[in-house]
């Protein structure tokens, strides 16, 4: 097993200015259609990049995902930036875990059975690059980290997607479109999660307007109707990371996030996030 701190990093930059780009387009009374339509910058970015920090630091120091590490490096970062745009539900979480109580007992108690949210997936593109050409490795590592959080079998399902896609496109040549799609699947436990990115593999790639209606783009903040969406983008803009980003904003719904997880994936099969779009971003923590 091969495994690269440098596509992880590649892959958190990808998530993070995709996470700020997205959370541009909530306070903005139309889309706008090209990057000089923006803000200069700083382009502020969220929970989604905050959480995935965690991941990273978690790899780097031991090379899997340590679940008790893990816990406590979401809730310190948590305790030092809460404002960073955390739901309700997690922001709870992390006050508990910081207090030294137990994800174990408390995560399986969110929602009345676990969190089936998308935050599982939005922070774990990185984990794919630093797996990457392993998805198997990544899903079931993906899963663990997912778990801290989301109990719910989506939950954790939408992260080891996410992790599986990721690990897939960093691969010197990965597969695209339908193709792409096909080889997550085999990664995506059964339940919603999977049948919903079962309909993306019939939906073209100038089917926009229907991957949208069909697929969801994060309205109801689930990882059902958030990462098949995504993968679906992903799937048709391997190697255009700004092409990507662009029609995932317009799909509206959770843009932040699926904006973080597209640019996550894409970044690792583009091979570069555009030095334009990287200045214009929040710096992240050294």
């Amino acid at each position: 097993m091969n495994i690269s701190l440098d596509k992880m990093l590649l892959s958190l930059d990808g998530l993070s200015v995709g996470d700020a780009f997205g959370e541009l387009f909530f306070s903005m009374p139309a889309i706008p259609v090209s990057l000089e339509d923006l803000p200069q910058g700083p382009w502020r970015w969220t929970d989604d990049s905050h959480m995935a920090l965690s991941v990273c630091e978690t790899l780097e120091l031991y090379g899997r995902i340590n679940q008790d590490y893990l816990a406590k490096a979401f809730a310190r970062r948590f305790m030092e930036e809460p404002y960073r745009g955390y739901g309700g539900g997690a922001a709870a979480l992390m006050q508990r875990i910081a207090r030294g109580d137990d994800w174990r007992y408390l995560s399986p108690k969110l929602f009345g059975g676990g969190s089936y949210g998308n935050g599982g997936a939005m922070r774990i593109s990185p984990l794919g690059g630093f797996y990457g050409g392993d998805p198997e490795k990544a899903a079931a590592e993906a899963r663990l980290s997912a778990e801290i959080t989301h109990a719910h079998p989506e939950g954790q399902a939408g992260a080891m997607a996410v992790a599986a896609a990721a690990a897939l496109a960093a691969m010197p040549n990965p597969p695209e479109g339908r193709d792409f799609l096909t080889m997550v699947l085999e990664f995506i436990p059964r339940g919603i999660t999977r049948e919903r990115t079962v309909l993306a593999l019939d939906i073209p790639p100038a089917g926009f307007s229907d991957a949208v209606e069909t697929l969801g783009t994060g309205d109801n903040v689930s990882a059902q109707d958030t990462v098949p969406f995504c993968l679906w983008i992903a799937a048709y803009n391997l190697k255009n990371y700004e092409k990507a980003l662009w029609q995932t904003v317009q799909g509206l719904g959770d843009r932040d996030t699926t904006c973080a997880i597209v640019g996550g994936i894409v970044a690792l099969s583009a091979g570069v996030v555009p030095a334009e779009w990287l200045k214009r971003r929040e710096a992240l923590p050294s």
